[in-house]
């Protein structure tokens, strides 16, 4: 995976694939719970998990597959889909990529704080594998990668949130990709996705889906909370979490553990937390649920004011995410990412944004009112129809 071939555009992951070859080793398991220190910083046992763990969300891993043998997963990982032509049920990972990306979400350790915890620990990972080279290319140069039916997928299975660790400038044209997102924003479906890893080389810009409006965008910090030099940045960025030195689990052994840089850590951090919330708030909408995530984001520790193209509105903090706060909660339901502007401009065969308000009825089913509005509509036609006849034969 060359920079010349990024620069032209062509899908990549959005996080350093070839990084998770090197292995932490069974030996190594029990020192793993030490090593990850994105728990430590978000003080997870003592101010996330007494109040949160996810459960009764289904967060979607589009990605390379989950290994579901893997010691930390086993439990969490449900029968999914495959959109890359291999007919399985998603719990397949010959890349290791989603594997990790799992195990930052929903790991849940084992034995005596051994092994890796997810920050969202109780929540359900639907794995949707696709099609993934070794080197961390996915689909073509049109942007025809399988994305739009690995999402639809993913809405249509019960995702509440969908985690998108990967991205190409590619998908910006595919009017399929652009219009699955719209789909998934109107059922209600929280979605998180990767900046990129090209630390804006000859100009690059942030990646799609991570662009898409409606879209929670995410960068990656060190543990200073500094901006890691390879995250892309722009004025689509949201929010940033922690994407460096990042330990998580294996696809190689059930046993086994990896570490890496990238944004797709981070986005699987913040794909945790909008599990978190919506564990704790079942009743919130997808846009109050971001809203929560951006109101309540830490200040940059550079002091620069916020929103930004680096740090977008902060860094993503799960406490503060989970505390009260009626305003946002009394507010729009409406997600507050629909009307930002695309850095690179909307192609001009893209349709419009459609701004939903989620509610109750963002699942698909008919409301209770317009079944309503329906029985009166039908008894004033009844009754039109009666006076007529009437009418009809005092004539």
């Amino acid at each position: 995976m060359t920079t010349s071939r990024l620069v032209r555009g062509m899908a990549v992951l959005a996080a350093g694939t070839l990084l998770w070859a090197l292995s932490a080793g069974p030996a190594a398991a029990d020192n793993v719970r030490d090593q990850q220190w994105a728990l430590k910083a978000y003080e997870a046992e003592s101010k996330v998990w007494p109040i949160s763990q996810g459960e009764g969300v289904t967060v979607a891993v589009i990605d390379s597959g989950v290994y579901a043998d893997q010691q930390d997963l086993t439990g969490q990982i449900l029968s999914g889909g495959d959109v890359s032509g291999a007919h399985t049920d998603g719990r397949v990972d010959s890349m290791g990529h989603g594997t990790s990306m799992a195990g930052l979400i929903a790991g849940h350790g084992h034995g005596d704080q051994a092994g890796v915890m997810g920050l969202a620990p109780k929540a359900k990972i639907l794995p949707v594998r696709m099609a993934l080279t070794e080197d961390g290319e996915i689909g073509s140069a049109t942007g025809d990668t399988g994305f739009a039916d690995a999402l639809r997928y993913a809405v249509d299975h019960g995702a509440k949130v969908v985690n998108m660790s990967i991205g190409t400038g590619a998908l910006r044209a595919n009017a399929d990709a652009r219009a699955a997102v719209n789909y998934a924003v109107s059922r209600d479906v929280v979605l998180v996705a990767a900046t990129g890893n090209l630390g804006n080389i000859a100009g690059a810009p942030i990646d799609y889906p991570a662009a898409f409006p409606g879209v929670v965008a995410v960068g990656a910090i060190d543990q200073q909370g500094n901006i890691w030099a390879r995250s892309d940045c722009g004025p689509e960025i949201t929010l940033v979490a922690p994407g460096v030195d990042i330990r998580s689990t294996s696809n190689k052994a059930p046993d086994d553990y990896g570490y890496a840089d990238g944004t797709s850590d981070a986005t699987a951090y913040v794909s945790a937390i909008a599990a978190l919330v919506r564990s704790k708030y079942p009743a919130l909408s997808a846009g109050q649920v971001i809203n929560r995530m951006i109101t309540s984001a830490a200040a940059p520790p550079d002091g620069s004011k916020v929103p930004n193209d680096r740090y977008g509105y902060g860094i993503a903090s799960p406490s503060k995410a989970l505390a009260p706060n009626p305003a946002v909660d009394n507010g729009s339901r409406a997600n507050p990412l629909l009307g930002r502007v695309e850095s690179q401009g909307a192609p001009e065969t893209a349709g419009p944004v459609v701004p939903v308000v989620a509610g109750k009825a963002a699942s698909g089913a008919v409301p209770v009112w317009l079944y309503g509005v329906g029985a009166v509509v039908a008894l004033m036609v009844t009754l039109g129809v009666v006076v007529l006849v009437r009418r009809a034969r005092l004539r």
